[in-house]
């Protein structure tokens, strides 16, 4: 249920603005950084694409202007991204995108030939804005691209196109991911090219036997019809996997002979090694508590295991501390050795592994690695993003490649959340910076010594008005929590203030982040603080804050008990607070927040008086099986089966006694509309009365549609004045 973080989490996402658009192979991509790392190049509206110099702001290159990105007869290409050859000669261009599940993965694509001077289309005889990630070959003289779920390569001087694969259909995937991959694992980008340009790898995915869920859209046509979605939910098969790789030249076809049932295991990462003839992947098992890396021999398929390892609860892939991005590899010593980052022992920790499976603990330490940003061979370093003091912030540290005392490289005096991005050099950090009550910023620093280069000097707002205060508390079970809280302007400690709780608490996301934007509430039309409320928030265990594998993974088959326990004991602790109302409790969350939501409302009716519930998943047993069955364990039978009745808010629903606003978009293909009339079904039954805005064929973000989001506010705000009145008393 990972949407709710990139829509819904309501922090406001600010970039860089020194950071581009994404690179067209891959939707999360970094910056694009010339080859000596200090210089990069971006698109601007005015000049096309530029090249700018990270050590003198004023020196500006343009490398394709608007006229160059202009075809005979046409109007400028509008770029969404772009990607430049290996040698620097050419660049790719992403445009005229369209949307595939959550973001513009398909679109038209060109190539800019800066010694020729020439603009051209690649896939010209493909449906318009069909193409998919498409990648220059190493060498420059191809591109490769999905069109129809198979594979194409073009040659870009003769404009020859060729089919590699030719059994793509609605249903057999080449080259990109079924909606399950992709939702649970960021996959997305699903081929890649060889060091030598003679192969692609890449992935196939058949859905053929995996059910479909069909949507029904009754808006767009006079007749309303069935949008079918292959979607696996827990206790159903995934999509078989497997990884071919295709000679360029001949189209001849080599699958991988990886072991283990292709139906009953997943493959999230999948590189070329350093050589031509080999490649690497990740396996993890249906249950994802074990996981294995084979290297496989692409002249023979073969395959053998250099490292695996096991959890008694589940494994995070790599997009789950690499910001959503799967893809890559973190090679070292010429590929002998790679880096790799596991829980095993209770912390998430940086080791070196070589090709036989030795394995070399890096990072030590009770704390946690939280991403790693760079590996620094050619000083010896890794620099990788943790907080081992506070929970709720983030700072730049560095480490030798040997191991040893890490360094903490972010100044002492900016305490917040910070992001970085480093230049393939080390020398050079795109660094932005906000906590709690400063808004973002961003600066260019050198690295090691984190001196200021250019863009907007780091400072805290000191001066800003009722800042949203960090907070602990502490249950009757010993469970400690940190929380945020926004008192009311002009706090009266005399009077009782209605309080309000914004939960999310599954695993997918933490909402107590020193962060700007913590604390408000983009749902509420007005100033919730003006009006008399306290809005609070709280992160139970089984979030995904930086307190070690017991921490985030005591809610492992629990689901709707342990994190509803640990929320409703922490608002028990709250409502003893002399200024809190506890007459006037209300509680909101979307999707895995709006599970919460429901399930706190009918699980402790005695502390909840209002609830408002977003797209939430009712039945756990119809949420997607990657992410249900990661967190609760395959529903195999009845005993497996209970642990996700026993955390669903329909098993609950008939002690609601409290305020329910329930909503949902009918054309939500993530948490689907079944729980909604599932949930209705329940209510109904027992007589329990609520309300429900249901919002036909808008998806989980329901946004789409004129005036949709003005509505939701609007509704959201005047049921929670209504039914949960703000101010002092």
């Amino acid at each position: 249920m990972n949407i709710k973080i990139y829509h819904l989490k309501l922090i406001p996402v600010f970039l860089l603005s020194l950071v581009l658009t994404q690179p067209a192979a891959a939707q999360r991509g970094r910056t694009h950084w010339a080859a000596d790392g200090y210089q990069y190049y971006r698109q601007t509206d005015k000049d096309g694409i530029v090249e700018l110099d990270t050590r003198d702001a004023s020196k500006k290159i343009v490398l394709i202007s608007t006229e160059m990105l202009t075809p005979a007869g046409k109007s400028p290409l509008k770029v969404a991204n772009f990607f430049l050859s290996d040698d620097g000669k050419k660049v790719l261009i992403f445009t005229n995108t369209a949307r595939v599940w959550r973001y513009n993965t398909r679109g038209d694509y060109w190539v800019y030939d800066l010694a020729a001077k020439t603009l051209k289309q690649i896939g010209a005889a493909r449906p318009v804005s069909s193409l998919m990630f498409a990648k220059l070959s190493p060498d420059g003289t191809k591109a490769a691209y999905v069109s129809g779920h198979n594979i194409f390569t073009e040659d870009l001087a003769s404009g020859v196109v060729k089919q590699l694969t030719f059994d793509g259909s609605q249903t057999l995937i080449n080259g990109t991911f079924d909606w399950a991959y992709e939702e649970e694992f960021d996959c997305r980008d699903g081929f890649r090219w060889s060091p030598d340009s003679r192969s692609i790898a890449y992935w196939q995915i058949n859905a053929a036997n995996t059910k479909k869920y069909l949507m029904l859209n009754t808006t767009d046509s006079i007749y309303p019809y069935v949008i079918p979605v292959e979607y696996p939910v827990a206790g159903e098969n995934p999509s078989s996997c497997k990884i071919g790789v295709v000679d360029v030249s001949t189209g001849k076809i080599s699958w991988m002979n990886i072991p283990g049932d292709a139906i009953q295991h997943y493959i999230p990462r999948m590189e070329w090694t350093t050589n031509s003839n080999e490649i690497i992947l990740e396996q993890l098992n249906r249950a994802q508590t074990e996981s294995k890396v084979f290297t496989a021999n692409v002249s023979n398929g073969t395959a053998r295991v250099i490292h695996s390892e096991s959890d008694k609860a589940w494994i995070d892939g790599k997009s789950r501390w690499n910001g959503g991005d799967p893809t890559g590899w973190e090679w070292i010593n010429k590929g002998k050795d790679f880096l790799w980052i596991s829980e095993k022992d209770g912390w998430r920790h940086i080791s070196k592994i070589d090709r036989d499976g030795k394995e070399t603990l890096i990072t030590k330490g009770n704390y946690d690695v939280e991403s790693l940003n760079l590996v620094d061979e050619a000083n010896g370093y890794i620099y990788f993003l943790a907080s081992p003091d506070n929970a709720t912030q983030r700072y730049l540290y560095r480490i030798k490649l040997t191991g040893g005392k890490a360094e903490r490289v972010t100044p002492m005096d900016e305490p917040g959340t910070h992001g970085y991005e480093i230049s393939p050099n080390g020398k050079i950090g795109l660094h932005n910076f906000s906590n709690i009550y400063t808004p973002y910023q961003s600066e260019v620093i050198s690295l090691p010594d984190h001196k200021h280069l250019g863009g907007t000097v780091i400072k805290l707002n000191q001066d800003a008005k009722n800042k949203p205060e960090f907070f602990k508390v502490k249950t009757v079970d010993g469970v400690e929590m940190d929380g945020w809280m926004v008192k009311p302007t002009n706090f009266d400690p005399a009077k009782k203030y209605p309080v309000v709780f914004y939960v999310y608490s599954e695993p997918a996301g933490a909402t107590v982040t020193d962060s700007y934007g913590s604390g408000m509430n983009g749902e509420y039309v007005g100033n919730m603080a003006d009006d008399g409320y306290i809005y609070i928030s709280l992160d139970n265990r089984g979030t995904p804050a930086p307190k070690g594998a017991e921490w985030r993974k005591s809610i492992y088959k629990k689901i709707g008990i342990v994190n509803i326990e640990d929320q409703a004991m922490g608002a028990k602790e709250i409502l003893k607070w002399p200024f809190v109302d506890s007459t006037r409790v209300a509680v909101w969350g979307w999707s895995g927040g709006g599970s919460c939501t429901l399930n706190l409302m009918f699980q402790h009716p005695e502390i909840y008086k209002t609830g408002i519930a977003v797209a939430a998943v009712g039945w756990q047993l119809t949420y997607d099986n990657i992410y249900q069955e990661r967190y609760m364990g395959v529903p195999v039978d009845d005993e497996s089966r209970e642990v996700f009745i026993k955390g669903s808010p329909i098993t609950y629903a008939k002690n609601l006694r409290g305020n329910l606003l329930y909503v949902h978009g009918t054309g939500d293909d993530n948490v689907h509309y079944k729980n909604a009339e599932m949930l209705i079904n329940e209510l109904v039954k027992y007589n329990r009365q609520f309300q429900l805005m249901s919002y036909p064929n808008r998806s989980h973000g329901i946004y789409e549609g004129p005036g949709t989001s003005q509505h939701l506010r609007t509704l959201y705000t005047q049921y929670l004045k209504e039914h949960c009145p703000p101010g002092g008393r």
